[in-house]
């Protein structure tokens, strides 16, 4: 047993605790526990594609991904595993009963093997950046292609890897083909000394995220429930200690916009509840978007966002918007959901899972980058005072998304060019030892 799979098998009471303990607040991470074990339904009658995206974010922006191999392997039944619950309703929002979904399995080896007995996938493809040895090493003895998409390593994911520099190496060597989101993460792939996978740059798949075609509708009704002569701004997937910052700023602002609503949106559903609470203890007058539709009465002053699927839409409903994880060093989140549908984007000092798409918008003119509560409250206020500079920035936005498109189709293209390579090796190492009987 190798010493990653001995400090696994340590860490499992803990990981098991966490789980009871998340589960208090959101319910949902108490059941379907053995498929975290390698207990999923068996799939080995079926051609199988298995896409692993962890969680809400990677789900989406694989979404265009999992379309489009579903059309080019018709045949195929795709899985699609998560580590979060949110993340396996997100695959239902998206896909319903057209893919199958299951909880990736602890990277123990027991959990590791049941799980590959049962799926059996005919290719792998991970997105973003997992640290998987156990599951990549079982995908690499097996001989199932594995394949690394819109990976992304910031410069703390590098020194995370380095302080176990060989099961890192080892681990990523196990790909037949690695998409890097940007040159960057390439350089950074290539200085943890990976030689063996090939590694190519396609762009991020975030950009080809798709846009349902009733979603800005849906964004103009809601606001017509919110009052359209409202100033509204939204702070999305803010994390503990980001709301009180926001507070602070809505504070402020309410000073001098009396009519403004702020949608607040916490990342983590198992925080809706303390955020709720946060916001009335702070004076203001809240509702639950879970609780509320149709008209929100003028003297709502923050509505929590505490619905599922609903956050591009509450977007779309929004004059301006802020992407939380980034007044806290937690490294930021998605700016391009905001920008795809046209709203000026506001994020903090702290982006570095982001680094590229955030320069990218401050060049572009779709948004700012703010370095504390106080330079929130000015450029809240400038997109609010300007409309023409709202608009010019929301067009900018949907621009620098519209011109970056392209990773889905590169990376399908990469992918089959390497599996046809695969094959065509596979029968030359057939035929070499035919003639050698």
């Amino acid at each position: 047993m190798t010493l990653w799979s001995i400090a696994v098998y340590c860490l499992l009471p803990f990981v098991l605790l966490n789980l009871v303990w998340r589960g208090i607040r959101y319910p949902a991470y108490w059941f379907r526990w053995p498929e975290r074990f390698g207990y999923v339904a068996s799939m080995r009658d079926q051609h199988v594609i298995w896409i692993h995206a962890v969680s809400v974010g990677e789900v989406r922006s694989s979404a265009e991904l999992v379309n489009r191999l579903e059309q080019r392997y018709p045949q195929h039944r795709l899985l699609v595993t998560t580590m979060t619950p949110t993340g396996s309703e997100q695959v239902q929002e998206l896909f319903g009963g057209r893919v199958d979904h299951a909880y990736v399995p602890y990277d123990l080896p027991g959990s590791v093997r049941r799980f590959m007995d049962r799926v059996s996938p005919e290719f792998a493809v991970v997105a973003e950046t997992e640290f998987w040895p156990n599951l990549f090493k079982a995908c690499y003895d097996r001989q199932i292609p594995l394949f690394l998409v819109n990976v992304r390593l910031s410069q703390e994911s590098v020194r995370g890897y380095l302080r176990v520099p060989t099961t890192s190496r080892r681990m990523l060597e196990r790909a037949m083909l690695i998409c890097a989101q940007t040159k960057s993460d390439a350089q950074r792939l290539r200085s943890l000394g990976i030689k063996r996978p090939r590694l190519e740059i396609t762009g991020n798949l975030k950009f080809d995220a798709p846009l349902p075609g009733e979603l800005l509708a849906d964004g103009v009704a809601l606001r017509s429930d919110w009052g359209v002569d409202r100033p509204v701004w939204i702070a999305a997937s803010t994390h503990a200690g980001e709301e009180r910052k926001i507070l602070f700023a809505f504070h402020e602002l309410r000073k001098r916009y009396r009519n403004m609503l702020l949608v607040l949106v916490p990342r983590h559903p198992e925080r809706f509840g303390a955020v709720a609470r946060l916001c009335r203890r702070s004076g203001a007058t809240i509702a639950l978007r879970s609780q509320h539709r149709g008209a929100l009465p003028a003297a709502i002053e923050i509505l929590v966002g505490d619905s599922m699927g609903e956050l591009q839409k509450l977007y779309a409903a929004s004059d301006v918007a802020f992407v939380g994880g980034s007044l806290v060093a937690v490294g930021g989140h998605n700016l391009l959901e905001p920008c795809a549908v046209g709203v000026p984007v506001l994020f903090g000092p702290h982006m570095f899972h982001f680094d590229e798409i955030s320069s990218m918008a401050i060049d572009s003119g779709a948004g700012n980058q703010v370095a504390d509560s106080r330079a929130l409250i000015d450029s809240v206020a400038m997109y609010f005072d300007q409309p023409a500079l709202r608009n010019a920035a929301g067009d900018s936005a949907r621009a620098l998304v519209a011109a970056n498109r392209g990773a889905v189709e590169r990376t399908l293209e990469l992918m089959a060019d390497t599996l046809s390579w695969s094959e065509s090796e596979a029968d030359r190492a057939d035929t070499v030892a035919a003639l050698h009987d």
